[in-house]
């Protein structure tokens, strides 16, 4: 189990940031070739994140790197610079099956050059159209590699031809249609930034709304913004008690060759323990318990 609770985008033409990344405290750093770096810079910005990842200790974090659309002619160089430098994942933009079919094949290749083991370059999958929304299922069965999938409302909603909203009732079927899709194939749904940076109060009550919905972590643009999704992707220490108390009880209720028991007057199956572990499995992770 990976936590994603943040991952934090991080401009590729910056050498400050790109020095300084692990420090902001996110699950997982996007090192971004794509809309942070203007067309001039573009290669430019691969050749510095190429040393970032040679001479940085990036090992606290998952390192992904996002490049170009396939469809741009910055594409075919970053897949083949960034892929040998065997980041924790590549992040495609503008993601569709076609695509990903493409993107498989060409790391496939690299891996028989380098001598890596078929696969061990994985996939995160930026769903930020409309025909990628109505795709998304497809796009993650085209490729064993994809471990997540991220939602971009920005692009979206111009594809949708519609105002992005603080709200986000515009995104909300491409919300569920994206968590869906992710839970029904096992891997990771992280939803769209939270882009007013100044706006807490705001950024909480979409973290805890897309928690609602079942998204494993959120995306973010500025480092102030880390500690609040954390706050709400983090179980709380009632979360944690209760959690441990279901344990306890489905132990003493196995000894009495129970199947289905009760606590605190309420019954206690198989979907409620399961959660219970997962409760756990990510207090552990974070450290809030041994």
């Amino acid at each position: 189990m990976k936590l994603r609770r943040s991952m934090l985008f991080m401009p590729g033409n910056n050498p400050g940031m790109l020095q300084t990344a692990v420090d902001f405290g996110a699950d997982a750093i996007i090192l971004d070739l794509e809309d942070a770096v203007s067309l001039t810079e573009k290669d430019a910005a691969r050749i510095l994140v190429r040393e970032a990842m040679k001479v940085n200790d990036y090992s606290s974090v998952e390192v992904v790197v996002r490049i170009n659309p396939l469809s741009t002619p910055f594409a075919d160089e970053d897949i083949d610079v960034i892929a040998r430098l065997n980041p924790d994942a590549i992040l495609l933009p503008k993601a569709v099956p076609e695509d990903v079919k493409i993107i498989d094949e060409k790391l496939s290749k690299i891996e028989e050059e380098e001598g890596l083991e078929k696969g061990s370059i994985k996939i995160h999958c930026l769903v930020e159209t409309t025909y990628g929304v109505e795709t998304v299922y497809e796009t993650i069965k085209a490729s064993s590699r994809i471990q997540a999938v991220l939602l971009g409302g920005e692009d979206l909603a111009a594809d949708l031809a519609v105002k992005r909203t603080k709200s986000s009732e515009e995104i909300f079927y491409a919300r569920t249609k994206v968590v869906n899709a992710c839970k029904a194939l096992k891997i990771d749904a992280i939803d769209t930034p939270f882009t007013d940076t100044n706006d807490y109060s705001g950024l909480r009550a979409d973290t805890e709304k897309v928690k609602g919905l079942g998204f494993n972590g959120k995306l973010s643009i500025n480092p102030r913004q880390i500690d609040t999704i954390h706050e709400v992707y983090s179980p709380s220490e009632a979360d944690i008690n209760y959690a441990l108390r279901v344990m306890y009880a489905q132990d003493e209720a196995e000894k009495e060759g129970l199947g289905v028991f009760s606590l605190d007057g309420k019954m206690v199956d198989l979907p409620v323990i399961n959660r219970a572990k997962q409760t756990l499995d990510v207090a552990r992770l974070i450290g809030l318990i041994k």
